[in-house]
């Protein structure tokens, strides 16, 4: 077992000793009261946690203004009256031996208040991308009012018994980070143009929460390493001012890098993305501050947060996903229990797209984040016997699940391995990170018990043999192939055929029919040869019905998609419907979107018909259907039967492991 000597060494921030160098990052959870009072569900999500053995819980945007919230329900700290609700949270991760610092915010441009009719402010006009709102500049005398209230949140946050606050003013993101950026900042006046005159803001929060709180209380800062978007700070400008915030009273840094929402893959940074990809800026800044750094960003191993730490690179490791999927893992990390520790795969798909789609913060990987109190496993009132049909995501959960709380289970996979679709995922370029997923679900079903049959169909027959007391089917899905005319011809073949190594496409122009993620990715997967005249380009063209392809991805990945999609010279073409697959092509016909007075968006035909020959091959990527017919042949020889995952619906892994873990649950 590699030692993990410096990660579980204490440090000192300030006047607050952590008893190990793992923070939790701040995530936007929209859990919280909206009142900004701490609700029973961010309670339990934040101790959870701490009691996995985090060093210290940075908790998400906690607002100075109610005016302004990050998210609807947002912490607050803008009044007294929310100073008890934050104590309990601290007496309770205190409880757990963690510390906790709320990150102190105005999120100015970012807030939502145009939910509640307000005008977002910033240092300047300007749009706010991802709200799609113009901000209003902020004059002098509101600018004094603000320094105020950021003084207020800190004495508030220190009576309630934080250990101390964040700043964020990274990522030319939020008040703080708009005023330091010169890519938002255009003011003329003492608060714009140099550098130190957008210093100038920022230091004003500092010296006057130094007022409030004292010399000792720590006050760490989120800030980027480097911009990385033309007419934004680099290195070089970060090093020069993070000695004069250290001087000007911050007692850590937390470096990451980007700014949002033009690099966002970087404060994201999805599946495939570099490694501590913030490592070298915090390297870079610890050689010019005597303050400890917070290195964030991809360090997601607890091996390589050792690493980092043994080399001098950072201080401290600041894990946000990792801790979603897993919270545990300081614990596990601490006992060797490597391949124990949930992985998380970087896909975004409850953390982030799940919360901005507007639904509960959650992960795939761990279908409890969020439902902590709900979700505890409770022992089996009776043992049964269970046959588990299937071997993807939801069906390793499922039995993984069953077997932990005590029932015999049994699985049945009809092909030579397990993981499902999980498989096909993994194939295309940069998801090789998937394989984490399938490997920890197989390896957790067999360490908990489960009794695993490979090359083993369910059928009616073998279920009256083995006689369950509960069924749970879980067989996944297929292509779905549309009823086109044409689409059985020769040269048509499926995406999950190409993807499982059935078929192999050696063409060299191939059209792919369907935008989603499984097209673009598996046009990228064909159109990934490089242009070595040895091994020749694949011409690749995508045909999507709708005005934009790949919006059934998390905003990051798909960013990173499309930038290798152009660069391997993929052709795209929207609004797009095909009417006939020919010999070698289609025939299509253009769509119009249509908004109706009802806001439903609608897609007629309209009256430009089109063809595309001389392709070698044709891709289908339209989807799956579900593989289920099991159910309706057991003629009640099974007292619980359960269909979940794509046999119910096809969807995506998030579905199909929460269907599980519900199942193993509820039997």
């Amino acid at each position: 077992m590699k030692s993990l000597e410096k990660l579980f060494s204490p440090i000192r921030i300030g006047s607050m000793e952590m008893r190990n160098r793992i923070a939790m990052a701040p995530m936007a959870t929209n859990y919280t009261n909206e009142d900004g009072s701490i609700s029973d569900q961010i309670r339990d999500y934040l101790v959870a946690r701490a009691k996995g053995g985090a060093g210290l819980i940075i908790l998400e945007v906690t607002t100075i203004d109610g005016t302004f919230p990050y998210v609807p329900n947002t912490i607050g700290l803008w009044d007294d009256k929310l100073i008890p609700s934050m104590k309990g949270l601290a007496d309770a991760i205190h409880a757990q031996g963690a510390r906790v610092v709320p990150q102190v915010s105005h999120p100015g441009p970012e807030s939502v208040c145009f939910l509640y009719g307000v005008q977002a402010v910033g240092p300047s006009i300007i749009m706010c991308p991802s709200h799609k709102q113009s901000c209003r500049e902020l004059d002098i005398g509101e600018i004094k009012g603000i320094v105020d209230q950021f003084a207020e949140a800190a004495r508030r946050a220190k009576e309630a018994g934080c250990d101390g606050i964040e700043l964020h003013a990274a990522h030319s993101y939020m008040l703080l980070g708009s005023f330091l950026s010169s890519l938002r900042n255009r003011r003329g006046d003492a608060y714009g143009g140099s550098i130190e005159n957008r210093l100038r803001l920022p230091i004003e929060v500092l010296e006057a929460i130094r007022a409030k709180v004292g010399p000792e209380f720590p006050i760490i800062m989120r800030l980027s390493g480097d911009e990385l978007t033309p007419g934004g700070r680099d290195i070089d400008e970060t090093l020069y001012i993070a000695p004069i915030l250290a001087g000007a009273g911050v007692s850590a840094f937390h470096i990451s890098s980007g700014t949002f929402p033009f690099m966002s893959w970087r404060i994201l940074p999805p599946t495939g993305t570099p490694r501590g990809l913030n490592v070298r800026y915090a390297a870079a800044i610890k050689e010019v501050v005597d303050v400890p750094v917070l290195a964030v960003g991809r360090i997601n191993d607890p091996r390589y947060a050792e690493h980092v730490l043994q080399r001098n690179h950072a201080d401290v490791i600041v894990m946000g996903r990792a801790l979603l999927a897993d919270p545990e893992l300081p614990n596990k990390a601490a006992e060797g229990r490597f391949d124990d520790i949930t992985p998380c795969i970087g896909c975004g798909l409850g953390c982030i797209a799940g919360r901005e789609g507007g639904r509960p913060m959650t992960c795939v990987m761990n279908p409890s984040v969020g439902r902590e109190a709900e979700m505890v496993l409770k022992p089996a009132a009776k043992a049964k016997k269970v046959m588990v049909a299937g071997g993807g995501p939801a069906g390793l959960e499922a039995a993984r699940v069953a077997c932990q709380r005590g029932h015999q289970v049994t699985l049945f996979e009809k092909s030579g391995k397990l993981g499902g679709q999980l498989n096909l995922a993994a194939v295309p370029p940069m998801k090789q990170e998937i394989t984490k997923a399938t490997c920890f679900l197989s390896m957790q079903a067999e360490r908990n018990g489960v009794e695993l049959r490979l090359n083993t169909a369910v059928t009616p027959e073998l279920v009256r043999e083995i006689k369950p007391d509960a069924l749970i089917i879980a067989t996944g899905g297929e292509a779905l192939v549309p009823n086109i005319p044409g689409i059985s011809g020769s040269k048509v073949v499926s995406a999950h055929d190409i993807l499982s190594g059935n078929v192999v496409v050696d063409s060299c122009k191939v059209l792919v029919l369907g935008g989603g993620m499984v097209g673009l990715e598996v046009a990228e997967f064909l159109a990934d040869r490089g242009d070595n005249p040895t091994v020749g380009c694949t011409d690749v063209t995508v045909l999507e019905m709708l005005d934009n392809v790949g919006m059934d991805m998390v905003p990051e990945g798909r960013f990173l998609l499309m930038q290798r999609l152009r660069e391997n010279g993929v052709k795209i073409h929207t609004s797009t419907k095909v009417k006939e697959v020919l010999e070698d092509g289609v025939r299509t016909v253009n769509t119009i979107k249509e908004l109706q007075p009802d806001w439903t968006i609608i897609y007629k035909e309209g009256d430009q018909v089109g063809e595309i020959r001389g392709m070698d091959s044709i891709v289908v990527a339209l989807g799956a259907s579900s593989v289920e017919e099991l159910s309706s042949k057991l003629d009640g020889s099974v007292a619980e039967v359960y269909v979940i995952g794509d046999a119910k619906q096809p969807r995506k892994a998030l579905e199909a492991v929460a269907e599980g873990a519900e199942a193993g649950r509820h039997i």
